[in-house]
């Protein structure tokens, strides 16, 4: 009887033990945009144990994904992110506006807090049938655009800006940008909620001719649905879609989390994340291994969101909150 309690006394030590590591674990909380779980996922497990290697500490890293916007108004409203990766700076500058991130946020990191970037290219059927090669393509008749709602996804907003910005790339003026895309749109059968919400749409609904999207998106279709499902056009032009991060002061005062939110952050940057970012069809800012990749990265003519709206808090103002551009060129179906 004696030794079964003591067994028993035993296991409640042994128990209350794991409990109290695993309570001590730090658990970090990366909100995202939709279409970089396969990265962070990848980025989480490298950075698991490199943190370990160095500090003897354990950590955990959770994601949460989807459209880049729906994220940072989530976060807004309360959801205990440590670190917000996203993929433009105006969902970030919105969380700095309510005080949830630092007002000086793109100065607390390399880059302007952009540690990567991407730009916005064509996915096309297989054989690509309809011949589709640069943006003027998208506006025939009978082609069926799939394309993010730039209301509610980071991915949407750079799409609009992309094609606005071809038309003044070629010597256009925002008057017939207007109408380009105006008529762009008019192609678009159904807004998607984010990204990866869009690869669905055209992969899984067969729906429209063309995905706009980033160029790391390639590779995750590729992974997920097989090779050969779709080609990859490069326009004759696109834009710089920098992919800002900041910690979440909120949340690491309280929590606590500030110096593993940095570190994590950080890591973004070191050798071994900018490889796995290379490796994601994600555009290292470090420029040696972007050159050591320059396979995976097709020349393009890239232009920025400062060359033709001033900033992106200008384009927002005037292209995507209520009542802008957007709303009058769109016409939902």
């Amino acid at each position: 009887m004696k030794f079964k309690q003591k067994a028993t006394l035993a296991l409640a030590v042994i128990a209350l033990t794991a409990s109290n590591l695993v309570a001590a674990q730090t658990t970090l909380l990366n909100v995202s945009y939709d279409v970089a779980r396969e990265f962070y996922k990848d980025i989480n497990t490298a950075f698991v144990a490199s943190y370990k290697k160095s500090t003897g500490k354990d950590i955990k890293i959770d994601q949460s994904h989807a459209g880049s916007s729906a994220q940072a108004r989530a976060v807004n409203d309360g959801l205990a992110a440590d670190v917000v990766t996203m993929n433009t700076t105006t969902d970030v500058d919105f969380l700095a506006s309510t005080g949830v991130v630092a007002k000086d946020w793109a100065k607390r990191f390399p880059h302007n807090a952009a540690p990567t970037s991407s730009t916005m290219l064509f996915l096309v059927r297989n054989g690509n049938p309809k011949g589709i090669k640069d943006w003027d393509d998208l506006i025939k008749p009978g082609i069926q655009v799939v394309v993010v709602n730039p209301k509610t996804g980071g991915n949407g907003r750079m799409a609009y800006l992309a094609a606005w910005g071809s038309v003044r790339k070629k010597g256009g003026t925002d008057a017939q940008a207007a109408e380009f895309v105006g008529k762009l749109y008019k192609n678009v059968p159904v807004l998607a909620k984010g990204g990866r919400d869009a690869t669905n749409i055209f992969l899984q609904r067969n729906l429209g001719d063309v995905l706009i999207t980033f160029e790391s998106e390639v590779v995750s279709v590729d992974r997920e649905f097989g090779t050969g499902k779709v080609d990859a056009v490069y326009p004759s032009s696109s834009i710089v879609a920098e992919n800002p991060v900041a910690i979440v002061e909120r949340t690491v005062a309280k929590k606590g989390t500030a110096e593993q939110a940095k570190a994590y952050l950080n890591f973004l940057y070191s050798d071994a994340g900018q490889e796995i970012a290379a490796q994601h069809a994600i555009r290292p800012s470090n420029p040696a291994i972007l050159k050591k990749h320059a396979a995976t990265f097709k020349p393009i003519a890239l232009f920025r969101v400062e060359d033709y709206f001033g900033s992106f808090a200008e384009a927002q103002k005037v292209h995507f909150n209520d009542g802008g551009q957007f709303d009058k060129l769109y016409t939902a179906k």
